[in-house]
């Protein structure tokens, strides 16, 4: 009862719960003088406690890990109390000042500590080497440690802090019984000196036991063998010394740093084989020792500042540590089934692009995964995981807050993780100090709690409290909170209740409210993750960047199926499969959907079912759940695959999640607890452990309060089950669940209406893929896959003949795309494919009739370009027809391009309304909208602005060049900009009749507005360019007899060309063609130009530039056939383009008189077929005009040819 002196070096285990617990257990009388340096071993199974408390001093402890602001009361102070004195207490790791403070004060410029850290390190290097010399000595453990002197226990205390490292290098070595041999003479001979210092206790006790338990251990025969070999002492010192000097460089930079700063070279190189935990006693033991030099040289603030700054760089590590191993594997499929597999080697790169918070939204999943494939292709900007809070050049203020998007499935999660670990590996970001992710699923479970930001940190990672770290100010913190569509805290961003104390409790909304706001921790970066639904909770103000995760791309789909199908044969025919199918295309976007095509698939190969691979969705998920119930009768209960799908158990199974998905997907719910299971009626405990169907198709995750969290393994399976269970519910007792449980029993026709109508008025598209697997259910197909389940009935065929005719009405009535293209595709479902086929079938000889086509048809072309594997970037409409009605029937087309081209299109005033209706969208994608050359007039203007000078409004360039404007119009245009100032760059009203004072009109508007218009285009201007069509561009041309062949006659004044019967007397001259029958028209051609041809025979109307070989018959010769010449080729068989020698077929009847546009200055030159003063697109050539071109003509066929130029009135 005199001192607990004999304590040896208590023993501190990996992530054991020291620090909550730290307080000795018992009372020494008169010192614990002897409490040695601690010794720290991986993985023990229990903490240590002191025995005995000193009532005269505590001179021994060893420095405690204190730190300013500790809570006390959570975690108590070590109990052994001195009476006497503290003196020999070590200087304990206390910040009394902020981190901050502290850095400022001490840091101290490089070139100061060069000569401070020459004499630590000489000071250093001669004490390892004496311990070193030292150890023979350890076998006379009767001489050691026997000093009263205060300053032999300070040496001591530093020679056992030596020893821990020793004893690490040893083990490095693979001198394990060395190793041991070196503890057990450092046991006995502290046993030794308490015996005779007459200490008795506890720890003396327990530490002869284990001794007496393993004699062999005792035997001092291995370290005598090894330090009788100088070779080994001497490859331990250099392994030593070297490792000392590196970690005083360390020190070093550390010091001359400031805070912010240290923590990117703090890490010193070690074994990469090398434990954790044994690097971690290594360090800390050395910094003791460095430490105790210090202040033996007086720099004793030098070693505060060491101390604080260390402190803070074992904690990073070791949150870097326990972030590798939470996040270093993962499981491919579900956590209970399957090994762990390295992360870094499964992850696969995800497409992530850059949004803006404008676009949050909530619309349905699958509706977004089949929007993309209708964007445009215009410019992404690509981000890569390391760079998405790095700022651009296009960002006009540094980025905190990031909003990342994705359906469920698509990676976001493993994004984060994925982020963490190159963090934590020190790969990325090495100027952030800590890294927190928290899952919103894990953080509902503190809803009803009061909890300071400290506090939350704390709980969740307890490394941080371990360190005694209370405030994050002065450090780079990064927070992720993955998964908002998963919170059920009552956000409300517009919350006046303000936050600003890192350490003052309050309920976790408020909390995570400020947080996101930058009033709690602004210095901090917050990264949220969320399904798009979600992302309305979070105000755009308050999101400087939205980024996209968009899953798997094409090739990524390929790389998939084909790992999984190794044999290339195999691979193919799938992969072909998945491309026929439109909605499994889509789909598979979805690493998660991959997964459950390539279940399927696999069992059809297997079980020799090629032939009826499922063709929809619908087949794909009733197969799926067939071959899920198949391996849980073979696998659970013993049967063989020839057995029935559904045994009772199954049967009970999937009824009851049915219910579940149904009810949850009513009320918006994608996750749900044991509660809502026990309502339908599900045992989870029961169906986990003998449900196959549940393990496979339904998640189970455990959180840090161990209470359950469910989800469907993919909102598809929700509400694939939720439709199973409707369609079962009416089979069976006639009662539709859409229109109420109390409705009368009603025909399968009725049932479907409802169906649809429902799906149809949903906000957010909710019901859309429910809609299409409840219509897919009533094929026969897939009712013979669910016999058992579902009861065929014979008027299903009937009763789809009636559904696809109301579909089709519905398609006429909508005007929402996204709503027609789930029609379609509910279509799709239901294998009916007449529409699409009546529009391909109209679009195979040429143009549309446009003039003719119902709502459902337009609707249908809308979807046939929006779904085309073609990338939509520039849309042109003469490509279809040109006409106002083609204009309003394709509107929804031209917004979603990013570029439309509706030049010479025939429209009138009468399509400018759809068109300011589409502008003022605000799913509006369209940058750049040309209507040149289009009889528009004021009036047509002025509903156009109506668009213009809305605020969805985002177009960037605008043509109305040729439109037939006056100065009204101007006005009108300039009204617009004065409403909507931001977003139109470039400007053309050209080729109109401005006046004086329409041009004051503009130049007034961009001196006294602050407009983002940077182009301005109104020149030539003029009365002549109010003739309607392109005839206001008419030229007059002459032939050119000096290029003309001799086979050629001229006549009419030059203007027109006919192929002789004998050879003209032309003289002979370098520019006339002496092999191919052409000619050129005398001037070169610039700015807009229009003229037209009558044609007999077979002939090549052109243009050329001057260069154009004249001699021989080669390609440099020939119009059409090389880069200098755009030629259409008329034949009574039709026409075509030529040029570079490429042909582009038209399709429709030949017309005998064409018109030829050339906008030089916009590289257009477009034929078109006049027929009684109307004008057909025919084709376009699109060019960069480097010089003047010339008309130019071939004509190839015999005598009686001819061609000639028209008088344009």
């Amino acid at each position: 009862m005199k001192s607990d002196k004999s304590r040896d070096y208590p023993l501190e285990f990996k992530q054991s719960d020291q620090g909550r617990c730290p307080s000795p257990s018992g009372m020494s009388i008169k010192s614990d003088k002897s409490r040695d340096y601690p010794l720290e071993f991986k993985l023990t199974p229990r903490g240590p406690s002191l025995s005995c408390e000193s009532i005269i001093s505590d001179k021994s402890r060893d420095y405690p890990l204190e730190f300013k602001h500790s809570d006390q009361r959570r975690c108590p102070s070590p109990s052994c109390e001195s009476f006497k004195s503290d003196k020999s207490r070590d200087y304990p790791l206390e910040f009394k000042q902020s981190y901050q403070e502290t850095a400022e004060r001490f840091t101290v410029p490089q070139q100061n500590l060069v000569p401070i850290f020459k004499i630590l390190e000489e000071s250093i290097v001669a004490f390892i080497k004496n311990e070193l010399k030292n150890f023979p000595k350890q076998q006379d453990h009767k001489e050691t440690c026997l000093s009263q002197e205060e300053d032999a226990d300070e040496k001591r205390s530093s020679s056992d802090a030596f020893l821990a490292i020793a004893l690490q290098f040893l083990k490095r070595m693979k001198q394990g019984e060395v190793d041991s041999s070196l503890l057990n003479s450092s046991v006995v001979s502290q046993c030794a000196v308490k015996k005779q210092a007459h200490l008795p206790g506890n720890d003396e006790l327990s530490l002869e036991h284990d001794i007496q338990a393993r004699p062999e251990r005792v035997h001092h025969k291995p370290l005598e063998d090894f330090i009788t070999h100088q070779t080994n002492l001497k490859i331990l010192e250099d392994d030593i010394l070297h490792f000392a000097k590196n970690e005083l460089q360390t020190f070093c930079k550390i010091l001359s740093q400031d805070l912010s700063e240290s923590s990117e070279s703090q890490e010193v190189e070690m074994d990469p084989h090398e434990d954790e935990n044994e690097k971690r006693i290594i360090k800390k033991a050395f910094l003791k020792i460095t430490l105790d030099f210090m202040r033996n040289m007086k720099q004793e603030e030098l070693a505060n500042t060491l101390l604080n700054k260390s402190v803070i760089t074992l904690c990073q590590h070791t949150l870097k540590s326990n972030l590798k191993t939470r996040f270093g594997y993962m499981f491919e499929g579900l956590n209970k089934a399957g090994n762990p597999t390295l992360l870094n080697r499964i992850y696969t790169e995800l497409y992530i692009t850059e949004g803006t918070p404008a676009q949050v939204n909530c619309k349905h999943e699958v509706k977004l995964i089949e929007r993309a494939f209708f964007r445009p292709t215009k410019p992404e900007l690509k981000i890569r995981r390391e760079d998405i809070f790095k700022s651009s050049t296009e960002r006009d203020k540094p980025i905190r807050t990031v909003m990342t998007e994705g359906v469920a499935g698509i990676g976001k999660t493993v994004l984060t993780k994925k982020f963490a670990l190159d963090w934590a590996e020190g790969s990325i970001y090495q100027h952030i100090q800590f890294i927190f992710p928290l899952s919103f699923r894990e953080l509902n479970m503190l809803m009803r709690e009061k909890i300071s930001l400290v506090e939350l940190i704390h709980l969740f990672f307890p490394e941080i409290k371990e360190a005694g770290i209370h405030t994050f100010e002065e450090f780079r913190v990064l927070f992720i909170f993955d998964g908002l569509d998963e919170c059920r805290l009552p956000l409300s961003l517009k919350t006046k209740e303000v936050l600003t104390d890192v350490t003052e409790p309050a309920s976790l909304d408020v909390l995570l409210t400020n947080l996101i706001k930058g009033k709690l921790l602004p210095s901090a970066w917050i990264w949220i993750t969320t399904r798009p639904a979600a992302a309305h909770q979070i105000p755009p103000e308050f999101v400087d960047l939205v980024t996209e995760v968009r899953g798997f791309n094409d090739p990524q789909k390929e790389e998939y199926f084909r790992k999984r199908f190794t044999e290339e044969e195999e691979s193919r025919r799938i992969i072909s499969h998945i491309n026929s199918s439109r909605s499994i295309f889509i789909m598979c976007h979805i690493p998660v959907f991959c997964w459950i095509t390539a279940t399927v698939l696999e069992d059809a190969i297997k079980t020799n079912q090629e032939r009826d691979l499922p063709k929809s969705l619908t087949e794909m998920y009733v197969y799926f759940l067939v071959v899920l119930s198949k391996v849980k009768n073979i696998k659970y209960d013993g049967r063989t695959d020839i057995d029935s799908f559904w045994t009772p158990e199954t049967k009970d199974t999937i009824q009851s999640l049915g219910k579940l998905a149904f009810e949850q997907l009513m009320k918006g719910n994608l996750f749900f607890y044991e509660s809502d299971l026990t309502e339908c009626g599900i045992d989870v405990r029961a169906a986990s452990v003998y449900s196959g169907v549940f393990t496979e198709i339904f998640q189970e995750e455990r959180g840090l309060f161990h209470e359950n969290v469910f989800c469907f393994v993919h909102l598809s399976i929700q509400e694939f089950l939720a439709a199973l269970h409707v369609h079962l519910t009416f089979i069976n007792t006639g009662v539709n669940l859409l229109a109420g449980e109390d409705s009368a029993p009603t025909t399968f026709e009725d049932f479907h209406q409802c169906a649809v109508d429902k799906a149809v008025q949903s906000p957010n598209g909710h019901l859309d893929l429910f809609l299409r697997f409840l219509l897919g259910l009533s094929l026969e197909t897939n009712q013979t896959f669910l016999q058992g389940l579902i009861t065929v009935e014979g008027s299903e065929s009937s009763s789809s003949q009636n559904t696809i005719q109301y579909i089709k009405k519905k398609i006429g009535e909508n005007v929402c795309i996204m709503k027609n293209n789930n029609l379609f595709h509910c279509l799709s479902e239901l294998k009916d494919c007449s529409l699409v086929e009546e529009i391909q079938a109209i679009l195979r000889p040429g143009k549309l009739p446009a003039d003719k086509l119902p709502p459902a048809k337009w609707a249908t072309l809308v979807n046939i370009i929006l779904s085309s594997t073609e990338k939509l970037d520039e849309f042109y409409l003469n490509k279809y027809f040109e006409s106002d009605n083609a204009a309003t029937g394709l509107v929804t087309v031209i917004i979603n391009s990013t570029k439309a081209v509706l030049s010479c299109c025939n429209l009138t005033d009468m399509s400018c309304s759809g068109l300011a209706s589409a502008l003022q969208s605000k799913c509006l994608l369209l940058k750049e909208l040309d209507l040149s050359n289009n009889d528009l007039k004021d009036s047509g203007v002025k509903l156009l602005c109506e668009g213009l000078r809305s605020p969805h409004c985002t177009l960037e360039t605008l043509s109305v060049s040729g439109c037939l404007i006056t100065k009204e119009g101007c006005a009108d245009l300039v009204s617009s900009l004065r409403l909507n100032p931001n977003h139109l760059k470039k400007l053309d009203v050209s080729y109109n009749h401005l006046e004086e004072c329409g041009v004051k009109h503009f130049s007034a508007g961009q001196k006294d507005l602050k407009l983002a218009l940077q182009t301005l285009r109104f020149e030539p201007s003029g009365s002549q360019f109010l003739k309607p069509g392109l005839r206001k561009y008419a030229c007059e041309l002459m032939l050119d007899p000096n290029s003309t062949h001799k086979n050629l006659m001229l006549s009419d004044n030059n203007r027109k060309v006919t192929v002789g019967g004998e050879q003209q007397p032309y003289p002979d001259h370098p520019e006339r063609f002496d092999v191919l029958e052409q000619l050129l028209c005398t001037d070169g051609l610039t700015g807009r130009r229009y003229w037209e041809v009558e044609w007999r025979g077979k002939v090549h109307i052109a243009v050329t530039y001057r260069r154009i070989k004249r001699k021989g018959d080669n390609d440099d010769c020939s119009l059409g056939k090389n880069d200098e010449s755009w030629s259409l080729l008329c034949s009574d068989d039709g026409h075509s383009g030529l040029h570079k020698n490429e042909v582009a077929s038209i399709s429709g009847a030949p017309s005998n008189r064409v018109g030829v546009y050339l906008d030089w200055p916009g590289g257009i030159l477009s034929f078109f077929a006049v027929s009684s003063g109307k004008m057909t697109h025919l084709h376009t050539f699109h060019a960069k005009f480097t010089e003047p071109v010339y008309p130019a003509f071939r004509i190839t066929e015999p005598t009686g040819s001819s061609l000639f130029f028209s008088h344009i009135l």
